[in-house]
């Protein structure tokens, strides 16, 4: 697997192997500790990954409502090394500042990943890089709203 462009169902797959493996009380290594974490804040995924066989290849769709639970898990994993390192910098700050207004992390989280998820989509449309300049703007933004 790719450390840094995982395939759709590379990531899937590592989702599913760590959850798996916190059940079965396996050695955990710290992506996976982090990331059975994440899944731990989400119970209403925890049907889905139990069933890797059924999930693996399901499509979801936004423009119907749905939420992608792979996709959703992944950004908190993204955000959460962000703010680990700093990247963009002004992130862990502006992640402090929210998880002291609500008093939580995963809400804090939730609102950097909307940032996140916005940027990227934003870098889909256009064809372009993810703009980092952007992606700070709209965390500065959120920070402010909140």
């Amino acid at each position: 697997m790719s450390l840094y462009n995982p395939s759709r169902d590379q990531a899937r797959q590592f989702l599913f192997d760590a959850w798996a493996k916190f059940k079965q009380h396996s050695i955990l290594s710290d992506l996976e500790k982090i990331a059975v974490e994440v899944i731990q804040m989400h119970p209403e995924y925890h049907v889905i990954l139990d069933s890797p066989a059924r999930y693996m290849h399901q499509q979801y769709f936004p423009e119907m409502g749905e939420t992608n639970p792979f996709l959703h898990l992944s950004l908190h994993l993204s955000v959460i090394e962000q703010i680990s390192i700093n990247q963009p910098i002004g992130i862990t700050r502006i992640y402090d500042r929210l998880q002291q207004q609500y008093n939580e992390s995963h809400l804090a989280q939730h609102d950097l990943l909307e940032c996140l998820a916005e940027t990227i989509w934003q870098a889909q449309r256009n064809g372009q890089p993810l703009d980092s300049e952007t992606y700070l703007n709209l965390l500065k933004q959120k920070s402010k709203q909140s």
